[in-house]
């Protein structure tokens, strides 16, 4: 069974939308009927092998503000704003004070320049943020500190700006994803003890599909949310849970 949305007629940007999550969540809305833009980090979209034709492309540098000020300058309007960009700086380098701060500055601080710079954008169709987080925003992540701080302040910004911005109609929220098949997670599907203490702790006894995200997303962001605001959802068969 598959839930339907209706975006007919809505402007949906979806950050870090070339690939995995980011570009299964913008298909979703496209295929609801939104026109849907995506960023990333190439100059343009044909130097990506994943098709986006069917999407306006932006390039966006995270930790470049002039970039990030850029994609917020190009929306006199927008209905759907997902922040879905971002990176987990690897070890060694994550443990050092730059490693730290390069994390803290992709997936956070340019997560609020971008919301921030859109706001007056989001106010003028009382439109919907949803903010991706992560189980890390819950749970220690002890090789990649940066992350999993960037992470959990994703959670008490999305109940920030909730607050913050109700009386403008705009609703925030966020999804935590779990153990999701993309790159990023790559590296530990590959290591048989890492995969199997991850399994094992899943209820659901797999990895996560990219496409499982969508639907979540779609319905914070649909008006079948419109009284949910602040929340962040797990979206992690439960490995929050066990």
């Amino acid at each position: 069974m598959r839930a339907t949305f209706d975006f007919t007629g809505a402007e949906a940007l979806v950050t870090g939308g070339s690939d995995g999550i980011g570009l299964a969540i913008a298909r979703a809305f496209r295929e609801a009927g939104a026109a849907v833009t995506v960023t990333g980090t190439k100059a343009r979209a044909e130097a990506y092998p994943q098709d986006l034709s069917g999407f306006r492309y932006l390039p966006m540098i995270a930790d470049d503000a002039a970039s990030v000020d850029a994609v917020a300058a190009a929306f006199p309007a927008l209905d759907v704003l997902v922040n879905n960009a971002g990176t987990a700086v690897r070890p060694p380098e994550a443990a050092t004070p730059e490693g730290f701060a390069r994390n803290i500055e992709i997936n956070l601080n340019a997560v609020y320049r971008l919301t921030a710079g859109l706001k007056p954008a989001l106010a003028a169709r009382k439109g919907s943020v949803v903010n991706v987080a992560s189980m890390t925003s819950y749970i220690a992540a002890p090789l990649i500190p940066g992350y999993g701080a960037s992470k959990t302040a994703i959670v008490s910004l999305t109940k920030s700006l909730a607050a913050a911005w109700a009386r403008d109609g705009i609703r925030v929220n966020a999804v935590a994803p779990g153990w999701i098949e993309t790159k990023l997670t790559a590296v530990h599907r590959e290591r048989e003890a890492a995969n199997a203490a991850i399994l094992g702790r899943t209820p659901f006894g797999r990895w996560g599909k990219p496409e499982e995200m969508a639907g979540p997303v779609l319905f914070l962001a649909s008006g079948a949310a419109g009284f949910v605001t602040g929340v962040t959802l797990p979206v992690d068969g439960g490995y929050s849970s066990a």
